[in-house]
């Protein structure tokens, strides 16, 4: 049983809606998918709120970083006990990305990637993106510069029409 002052879920949903995603700061841990449950355990003083998250890869670097702000975040809003833990099964993947993250990415200059069409095979997933467009012009007349950009989880591509750089998150 929770005491019965402990925050709502759905405040503290709000609230780790407005944590930031150390990399890119536009879209939030919960835009992203990394927050993956919130719940209550225990009760009275001993009442604490278990936070599970799953990085975007298991090796990101930010994810420490994430840790800590989510904690920051719980406290400020009178949130003391906290346990935090990362699940790394299912492995987070960019089809969690909603239509509007997607597009919050793309107003930031980031391309999105793009929503994939799956074809199953047996036990074998199968994926196939169509190109990436440029997020400023649209035009998805683009050369691959380097298989990593500003984090690992982005590549740096050029578009041939407008001549500008940009970071595109992989998909994964």
């Amino acid at each position: 049983m929770v005491n019965a002052a402990a925050p709502a879920l759905d405040d503290v949903w709000r609230w780790l809606a407005d944590v930031p995603d150390p990399e890119i700061p536009a879209i939030s841990v919960v835009d992203l998918g990394i927050v993956r449950d919130v719940a209550w355990s225990g009760s009275g003083d001993d009442a604490t709120l278990a936070v599970t998250i799953t990085p975007t890869y298991s090796g990101c670097p930010a994810t420490r970083t994430i840790e800590r702000d989510i904690v920051a975040a719980l406290r400020e809003h009178g949130v003391e006990r906290v346990a935090l833990s990362v699940k790394l099964t299912p492995a987070w993947t960019t089809d969690w990305l909603t239509a509007g993250v997607r597009e919050k990415l793309r107003a930031y200059g980031i391309a999105p990637p793009e929503e994939r069409a799956g074809a199953t095979s047996g036990d074998i997933l199968r994926f196939v993106e169509t190109k990436t467009a440029c997020p400023r012009c649209g035009a998805r007349d683009v050369t691959l510069t380097s298989a990593f950009g500003s984090t690992p989880c982005k590549a740096l591509y050029r578009c041939n029409a407008c001549l500008e750089p940009f970071d595109h998150f992989k998909c994964h």
